[in-house]
């Protein structure tokens, strides 16, 4: 899949890792939170995961 440099990532497991450096290979990603505010990064997550 080809890297998208502006979107980091070093989810190896993810569906959408490019393989070409630590690097997302979408267009876009949504990220989700776990409950109604978010004020630490633990409360957050990227809902475009996939399992490869």
């Amino acid at each position: 899949m080809p890297k998208n440099e502006s979107i980091g990532c070093i989810v190896t497991e993810c569906k959408f890792h490019s393989h070409d450096g630590q690097y997302c290979a979408l267009n876009k990603i949504q990220v989700t939170k776990h409950n109604g505010e978010a004020n630490k990064v633990e409360h957050t997550d990227c809902g475009s995961f996939e399992a490869q």
